[in-house]
């Protein structure tokens, strides 16, 4: 077998792994570990940034659609989103703890402390993909929420910038909202910077350009895989709302996938003339409740 093909190979069954155990691996022990909090920070931002490319290289090494390799006009528009809504996350990371604190009967003092830290923090990435599903389902059908959420949807390719396309009030709220319960329940202050990074390289793979392999584990994980049909054009995409375990989306009646390819034309808003710039896109919700 040649090198270029052995490459091929390690990506197709590699690219997820790498990244959800790997680099999510070393951004956990960091953020658990004793080092000073510049030092955490740095290699926190080490792992995002090995994230990205490692994507970005596997897009290009085994692409699921060659012709979304090709910017459409969209690279510096993408690349603004993922800097306001990757700076906008601190936000509810610094919020919640400072209401904990000023409202300490808010923690329930429920949280499994003496779990193994595995364990706990399995469950609160099941609490919070169950809160992240549920409001992401809430903004499909109910009309504010959409109006914000609408700005993910007007795409005309999938590649890993458009995971964190998302209006700075919706991506706000969607944080809030998931966070909560488990602030409520007493988990860690460190969970939430966790389960932060793991939205973000869950997105990233989301998203990505990649024909990886997953096979029957496409119904458990919710990769790209299964995530391409939920940007299907119009309500076709109202399927797959799980942000990382598409068993979820299974519980509610919501998985879909069909081995087929899909294109530019398949994907995106049936709404004619939604803007594409970041600036119209800010505005769009707005303008149109005026």
């Amino acid at each position: 077998m040649s090198g270029a093909k052995c490459v091929s190979q390690f990506l197709r069954f590699g690219y997820f792994p790498t990244i959800a155990v790997g680099v999510n691996g070393l951004a956990i022990a960091a953020i658990f570990s004793d080092q000073a909090p510049t030092t955490v920070a740095i290699e926190i931002l080490a792992c995002m940034a090995f994230a990205l490319a490692f994507s970005f290289a596997a897009e290009r090494v085994i692409p699921y659609n060659r012709e979304w390799n090709v910017s459409h006009g969209d690279v510096s528009r993408d690349l603004t989103h993922f800097l306001v809504n990757e700076s906008m996350s601190i936000f509810p990371l610094l919020a919640i703890p400072i209401f904990v604190t000023a409202m300490p009967t808010a923690n329930l003092g429920f949280w499994p402390t003496g779990w193994p830290l595995v364990l706990q923090l399995l469950s609160a990435l099941l609490i919070f993909d169950l809160a992240q599903t549920l409001f992401h389902q809430l903004s499909h059908v109910w009309t504010p929420l959409w109006r914000l959420h609408a700005v993910h949807h007007q795409v005309e390719r999938m590649y890993g910038l458009n995971g964190i396309l998302k209006h700075p009030v919706y991506q706000v709220l969607s944080s809030i909202v998931s966070l909560t319960p488990l602030v409520l329940l007493g988990a860690p202050k460190e969970f939430s910077l966790v389960l932060a990074f793991l939205s973000f390289t869950q997105l990233l793979i989301q998203h990505s350009n990649t024909d990886h392999a997953m096979g029957p584990l496409r119904n458990v994980f919710a990769t790209a895989v299964v995530h391409r049909f939920h940007h299907l054009r119009g309500t076709a995409g109202d399927v797959n709302f799980a942000l990382f375990f598409s068993f979820y989306d299974r519980l509610f009646g919501n998985a879909f996938y069909e081995d087929r390819d899909l294109n530019s034309v398949d994907i995106g808003l049936a709404e004619p003339g939604y803007p594409v710039s970041w600036w119209g896109q800010m505005l769009a919700p707005f303008r149109k409740i005026a």
